[in-house]
């Protein structure tokens, strides 16, 4: 449907463009930025952010100029993920898996070329990693990330990628071709790895979540250090978090062929 069906629809469109462009990597953007970012004039970039300020959806410091989310942003995101069915579905199985595994467990979902991080449950070692309810990492140097792109429809894998895929490390996958071939190992096997894709030494293993229609809906994983998870501990740790995968999908209604 067109964006200029109803009458006041284009700032709408323009207003949450604005708020979309503030990232994990870019917190704070001022109002030149933003102007670029939108490809808006200032009056009218300027005229936007005062509404979203006036109702707590952005914020602007005075002192730089700089304008970052408001409060009722992060309030309008925990009611969505408080929202999520699939976190719901998940909870118990994260927790599941964190006690029997002792490292951090996930679940994240796709957005555009990026996993999002929903939920997360601590593992009981006290080295470990830590990422926070919201962190986005690139999907195709993730396992949650090539646990879902390996059931999606084709064309919407390729849309959902990036023109050129990023290398956060020297082992992630850095072109379409080899990365189609670890995605079709992905789906004979049912799970995922990152094996120091994302940073240095540290590797987890993911498996995708499907919903009733039978469609990829995110995915869950259990990450730690490489001294913990070596090739022998990924072959033990893989089936737990393929089984905890196949469970959430199955209070979402799945039902497999």
């Amino acid at each position: 449907m067109s964006k200029e069906h109803y009458p006041g629809t284009q700032a709408v469109y323009r207003a949450v463009a604005l708020l979309k462009t503030f990232s994990d990597a870019r917190p704070e953007l001022t109002l030149s930025e933003l102007t670029r970012a939108v490809g808006l004039n200032k009056t009218t970039t300027h005229r936007l952010l005062a509404a979203l300020e006036r109702e707590g959806l952005v914020a602007h410091d005075t002192r730089n100029g700089a304008y970052r989310l408001g409060p009722e942003a992060i309030a309008l995101g925990a009611r969505a993920l408080r929202a999520t069915p699939l976190r719901d579905a998940a909870q118990p199985e994260l927790e599941w898996l964190a006690r029997g595994t002792g490292e951090n467990a996930d679940l994240e979902i796709l957005d555009g070329g990026e996993v999002f991080v929903v939920e997360e449950i601590p593992g009981r070692f006290v080295i470990g990693t830590t990422l926070a309810v919201g962190t986005r990492w690139p999907a195709h140097a993730t396992s949650t990330g090539k646990a879902i792109l390996a059931f999606l429809p084709e064309d919407e894998r390729e849309a959902a990628l990036p023109r050129r895929l990023s290398r956060p490390t020297g082992k992630a996958i850095g072109d379409r071709e080899t990365l189609r071939a670890e995605l079709a190992r992905v789906r004979e096997r049912g799970y995922a790895t990152g094996i120091e894709e994302l940073e240095e030494d540290f590797v987890a293993v993911g498996a995708a979540v499907f919903d009733h229609e039978g469609r990829v809906v995110g995915a869950i994983s259990i990450g730690g250090p490489s001294h913990r998870l070596p090739a022998k501990r990924i072959q033990e740790v893989a089936p737990l978090v393929k089984q905890a995968a196949e469970r959430i999908s199955h209070k979402l209604g799945f039902k497999p062929q």
